[in-house]
């Protein structure tokens, strides 16, 4: 098995070790540990932030050595989408920062996009990542990241941009996705 595919199974294992370590009482009766996070925070938030950091990793090592493989074009966009649900689902639970619908614009995106993707290679067709996809990947691991940090002691109003602007990407980015590739969707009407 390939390095990339390692990487890329890595943030398998890790989500639900970060589920797990969430529930822990010994690390959530420590309390501000940093940023007033408690150990159970702090760790999944670690945690998040490898396995978000192993999504670049793997794909730049799979693309400078040549190692990039079925097994990998399929699991990757997985393990990332589970890992974002992941925090997204965490934070919802944790107060009232992330609400239901905005992991609901999540999901939904995803489901278009993998639907849209399914039609494409049954018509034996690829479709590449679209730029706004990277840059909805990217704006909401910031996202993400910095809201699973207690804002890094900032003020709020910074995450909730982050967010904002993460969920904007997510409804641009699926709706070019979408756009771009209605003709595959619509073809048998």
């Amino acid at each position: 098995m390939t390095l990339p595919n390692k990487l890329t199974l890595s943030r398998f294992v890790a989500i639900p070790v970060m589920v797990i370590i969430s529930f822990l009482e010994p690390l959530r009766s420590v309390d501000n540990v940093l940023f007033g996070l408690d150990f159970a925070q702090l760790f999944f938030a670690i945690l998040f932030v490898l396995a978000s950091f192993t999504d670049f990793l793997d794909g730049y090592l799979a693309r400078k050595y040549n190692q990039v493989t079925t097994f990998g074009k399929f699991t990757d966009p997985i393990a990332d989408k589970l890992l974002v649900l992941t925090a997204f689902l965490y934070l919802q639970s944790m107060g009232d920062r992330v609400l239901w619908w905005m992991t609901l614009i999540v999901v939904a995106r995803e489901f278009i996009v993998t639907g849209v993707r399914l039609l494409a290679v049954e018509k034996g067709k690829v479709i590449a990542a679209s730029p706004f996809g990277k840059l909805k990947m990217v704006s909401t691991v910031v996202a993400l990241v910095v809201l699973l940090f207690n804002d890094f002691g900032l003020p709020t109003v910074i995450g909730d941009v982050l967010l904002w602007l993460a969920l904007l990407f997510t409804v641009l980015s699926g709706a070019d996705y979408f756009w771009k590739n209605r003709h595959l969707v619509f073809e048998s009407i």
